[in-house]
């Protein structure tokens, strides 16, 4: 019975999104109070019924109930728990119902916290949300049921794909999840202020919480699945410029802008129609993610669905979503007033530099990701790989980096080119004496573009925490200090990529038990091959000695046989230092004996990740200190009043 109220918890919520569209657009329209006073709880009941069905489909998962052909599909009675839960989410089906899930419970969210926009944009902002989750639930509903049943049911499972069966992937697709479904709140308060013709400092202050948290969701999302591809799929690459990679970076890329526009907007009323309309290209870009991870159209790990007919399903939605909001943008935009004017030299100046450097890498990250798809339609195979992506975009994103480093330097509406120049004096100073230290001892020996990253690196980190320069720190507000890391954090993250491509080193080499291997320093005996067995896998496990001028230390790279279904996957030995990563793959028994190794030196490798975190920790400091103030200040305006 589980199943069967998990679908009609699904039902019903489905009817709830129909009759809150129904309550929101009617009342604002007609000005009716008695409807528009049901759409708050119309909405929370909603988000109930799907995080219930979410629950139904999880509790399935947990109790191997086998009669569910999606868990008889995806799961295995002897697979670890961790795993059970995390193959809710790791097929198409479950995927989908946590995107609707999370869709439900943020426009339950919205309805319950959100006080800063005035009533009819609200309320028309909670039907444009009822109206994005009716066509996902009607995917769901009549194209992609998780809670189908299977007659007669198997003893056991298929069992859950091995790549996927790690922890990082219990927490990696929901993260994201919760970042694209983070956008749909900000798409559906763009088509709210559009309907309402509200679109000013005060949509976009109630905007802002909501683009922060989802950009900072995303943040994580996108590194904690750069690292697991790193250490998981024995590559020994953190991006492939892979099109499900690019499907999620793709998002970010516009989030970013769509931050970075909103802050203008609420703090100085200008950039208002191109706040809205990055909303609905932010929102665009998750449709589209989604579009090319289950429309079937790509092979990947990540790509559930192999089924045109959802695609096409999901082409319609996407078709039907951004092409409305894009009628609507074209429509109403001309009543949108233009918001406040500033000099060429001023920080608003340096935030459009940056939006516009965002959206060209976007368009690039675009057109490469979907001109293959394209000309394949046409009968010519194209590939478009890293070099493109790299040459292309690369040295746009170096220039997005000087612009980030200059842009907080400068003040808001005019500033003076000749105090600018003072601000920037130091970092410039630093980019020269790095552009002379490495022509000295590192010429000719790594290529320009990592080159230049490192330069860029060092010259923006310290640029990055020039803001604190005389400050009172522990005076100084949360949302400065959140600018300040996550600024740092894209220099170390910057600083980690050129390092990597610098100066990793390789070896790959064919070696028996007892043989030593000699790379970048580093001495690694080869002690045994030993067999070790897991939950629910079997494995030959090559036991190494490695050492570096210290103490030995025992690592141990595996090779994976898991029999349902049946796959071999490597398991890497990763031996971290303060000063990069030792990577180890085992590969297959070669002649003689002897076992295919693969050794890579890979130099502060790690400050990718590290990074990455110092970007999302910057950005959840200003979403608290842009919060605190909010509720400081309401606090301190209902004292005054008594």
């Amino acid at each position: 019975m589980i199943a069967e109220a998990g679908l009609a918890a699904l039902w019903l919520a489905a009817a709830l999104a129909l009759l809150q569209l129904f309550l929101a657009f009617s009342g604002t329209k007609g000005g009716k109070d008695e409807l528009l006073g049901a759409v708050r709880p119309t909405a929370v009941a909603q988000g109930l019924l799907t995080a219930f069905a979410f629950g139904a489909l999880i509790t399935l998962f947990l109790r191997s109930d086998m009669s569910v052909l999606l868990v008889a599909t995806n799961s295995h009675s002897m697979k670890p728990w961790l795993y059970k839960f995390a193959g809710t989410w790791g097929n198409h089906e479950g995927s989908m119902l946590l995107w609707v899930t999370v869709m439900g419970v943020a426009g339950a969210a919205v309805a319950l916290f959100e006080r800063a926009l005035d009533r009819a944009t609200h309320m028309a902002t909670l039907g444009a949300q009822a109206a994005i989750s009716l066509g996902f639930y009607a995917f769901l509903l009549f194209s992609s049921n998780p809670f189908a049943r299977i007659d007669p049911p198997p003893p056991d499972g298929q069992g859950l794909n091995p790549l996927l069966q790690d922890p990082g992937l219990a927490f990696h697709p929901p993260t994201l999840y919760l970042g694209y479904v983070g956008l749909s709140v900000a798409f559906s308060f763009a088509v709210g202020a559009l309907l309402t013709r509200r679109v000013d400092a005060a949509f976009a202050r109630a905007m802002r919480p909501w683009v922060l948290a989802a950009w900072v969701l995303l943040t994580l999302g996108i590194t904690a699945g750069s690292y697991w591809a790193y250490y998981e799929l024995g590559w020994g690459g953190w991006w492939f410029w892979d099109p499900v990679e690019n499907a999620s970076l793709m998002p970010w890329l516009a989030a970013t802008a769509l931050l970075h526009s909103v802050t203008v907007l609420a703090t100085r009323d200008s950039l208002r129609a191109w706040t809205i309309m990055l909303a609905v290209v932010a929102f665009s870009m998750s449709m589209v993610g989604t579009f090319l991870v289950r429309s079937g159209i790509l092979t990947s790990v990540h790509a559930f669905a192999v089924d045109p007919e959802r695609g096409s399903f999901i082409l319609a939605l996407l078709a039907l979503y951004i092409g409305g909001a894009l009628a609507l943008f074209g429509w109403r935009i001309g009543s949108v007033k233009e918001g406040a004017l500033f000099q060429l030299a001023s920080r608003e100046s340096m935030l459009v530099v940056n939006n516009l450097l965002l959206s060209v890498i976007l368009g690039i990250v675009l057109i490469g990701t979907l001109y293959p798809l394209m000309t394949e339609a046409f009968g010519h195979k194209v590939s478009v790989g890293a070099p493109y992506f790299d040459r292309v975009a690369g040295p746009l994103a170096l220039a997005l980096m000087v612009a980030m480093a200059v842009g907080p330097l400068m003040r808001w509406r005019r500033d003076e080119l000749r105090l600018v120049g003072r601000r920037v004096a130091l970092p410039v100073l630093i980019a020269v004496l790095l552009v002379v230290a490495m022509s000295v001892f590192a010429a000719g020996r790594i290529g320009l573009l990592p080159f230049l990253g490192l330069v860029v690196a060092g010259s923006v980190g310290v640029a990055s925490l020039l803001p604190l320069w005389r400050r009172k720190l522990w005076r100084t507000p949360l949302f400065t200090w959140g600018m300040v890391i996550a600024h740092l954090g894209c220099a170390v993250s910057l600083a980690g990529m050129a390092s990597d491509s610098a100066f990793t080193t390789e070896k790959l080499i064919a070696a028996r038990p007892g043989d030593t291997i000699r790379t970048a320093g580093w001495t690694l005996r080869f002690v045994s091959i030993t067999p070790v067995a897991g939950d629910n896998w079997t494995a030959l496990q090559a036991d190494m000695q490695v050492d570096r001028g210290g103490a030995p230390v025992l690592i141990h790279p595996q090779s994976r046989f898991f029999a349902s279904p049946p796959t071999t996957t490597t398991e890497a030995a990763l031996l971290t230092r303060w000063n990069g990563q030792l990577y180890v793959v085992l590969g297959e028994e070669v002649e003689g004996g002897r076992w295919q190794l693969r050794v890579w030196w890979k130099p502060f490798v790690t400050l990718i990740w590290l990074g990455g975190g110092l970007i999302a920790l910057g950005g959840a400091l200003a979403l608290i200190g842009r919060e605190k103030r909010g509720w400081i200040g309401k606090w301190r305006a209902r004292r005054a009043e008594v």
